[in-house]
């Protein structure tokens, strides 16, 4: 019996590298009621882009984003899911979430879904009488494949779901049953039809309410009343050093700790990331890179794995908006930009300086010249940072 094209599919996106695959029919979205009441709540906070007309049209139905599109491929891509030691326990390091340690992953994600689409592009070749570049429907690649990364209107985990790939823990995640949930998701949209998996139906986490528990702002909610995890964004710490444009809330700071990008904090305590995240396969661009990064290279660089709060909080004091830009233009950290960063930095300095008389002595020197800095949220929070370690009054 001849291998069907899904089967060869999946071999060749194991062949990019990719961990994981699953396909789903390009059906309309079940979720649209515990969207609408989630933005209604108002738990987006800032990201009202979710919830405009259209985009939300597109999320429920992903026809509306590639005309004729029969199917939904999911891949997923493992990064590295350990800490080196004394992260995050050394309040005097900086913590950025593991996925943000390497190279942008929207760009490496993006080049293999784009491999993928030329492969299957030359699959179905043959079947049409078409050469290299003929598909499923004619026409360009754009108008028989659309592919995103964590970017388009589409519920990315929901299609997951869908795909045979994991469950929704209570944090929100997928969770992957022989793997845990350290992974990126990428979604290719085809008008070839392909076999599809078997959605994951079961939940997996049973009684467990781990990272409930842990989350330090309290963002995780559990699960309403059709079972879906809730999420407040407005409290949640990757929303809040990333998303977020504005002041951070006061109240918030100190629960942030020495977290300055994103947060993995109800990752690192799910059990199934506690038996399974070690030991996979990761591609080495997901590894964690020195910084600056334009310097790759130089040993006597730091890596992203815990930099030093000091030094890496001046190294970007000293920066321009444009060079820090640069510097970090293949990299999640671009996200934020330089003054969202500094604000980050600042109210991490300002909860390793209230640890100790000696740590509020080193960290002074460091927010006295923040509070100088051209950007308003910057001063803004190095004011507070000051305060937080006892330094000397700065004026608002």
């Amino acid at each position: 019996m001849p291998e069907s094209l899904a089967s060869r599919l999946k071999r060749k996106a194991r062949r990019l590298g990719l961990s994981d695959i699953g396909i789903t029919p390009a059906a309309p979205s079940d979720h649209g009621t515990f969207l609408a009441r989630w933005l209604e709540a108002g738990m987006a906070g800032e990201m009202s882009y979710l919830g405009r007309d259209e985009a939300m049209a597109r999320r429920m139905d992903p026809t509306l984003n590639l005309e004729g599109a029969r199917s939904v491929v999911v891949v997923a891509d493992h990064y590295p899911p350990d800490d080196p030691p004394g992260v995050p326990d050394d309040p005097s390091v900086g913590v950025i979430a593991r996925y943000a340690r390497g190279r942008d992953y929207h760009n490496v994600l993006a080049g293999k879904l784009k491999a993928l689409a030329r492969w299957l592009d030359e699959a179905v070749a043959p079947e049409e009488g078409g050469g290299s570049g003929t598909g499923a429907e004619g026409g360009s690649r754009r108008d028989r494949h659309r592919s995103w990364v964590d970017t388009g209107p589409l519920l990315e985990r929901e299609l997951g779901r869908r795909a045979g790939l994991g469950w929704f823990g209570r944090n929100t995640m997928l969770i992957h049953p022989r793997r845990g949930s350290y992974f990126f998701l990428g979604v290719l949209l085809t008008t070839v039809e392909l076999d599809p998996d078997p959605p994951f139906e079961a939940d997996r986490c049973g009684r467990c309410t781990a990272c409930l528990d842990a989350c330090p702002t309290g963002a995780l909610l559990g699960r309403d009343e059709d079972g879906a995890p809730v999420l407040d964004a407005r409290l949640c710490i990757s929303y809040l050093t990333i998303e977020q444009k504005g002041s951070i809330p006061e109240e918030l700071r100190p629960r942030m700790g020495n977290r300055v990008f994103g947060c993995d904090i109800c990752q690192e305590v799910c059990p199934w990331n506690e038996r399974f995240a070690a030991g996979q396969e990761v591609d080495p661009a997901h590894e964690a890179r020195p910084w600056p990064p334009d310097r790759e290279g130089d040993p006597s660089l730091p890596s992203l794995d815990g930099p030093d709060l000091l030094e890496f909080t001046e190294r970007i004091l000293a920066m321009s908006g444009k060079e820090y830009r640069r510097v970090f233009a293949d990299s999640a950290l671009s996200r934020p930009g330089r003054k969202g960063m500094l604000r980050n930095l600042c109210v991490a300095l300002g909860n390793y300086g209230r640890t100790s008389d000696d740590a509020a002595r080193r960290v002074r020197p460091v927010l006295e010249g923040a509070a100088e800095d051209r950007s308003e949220l910057v001063r803004e929070h190095a004011v507070w940072g000051l305060r937080e370690c006892g330094g000397a009054q700065v004026d608002d």
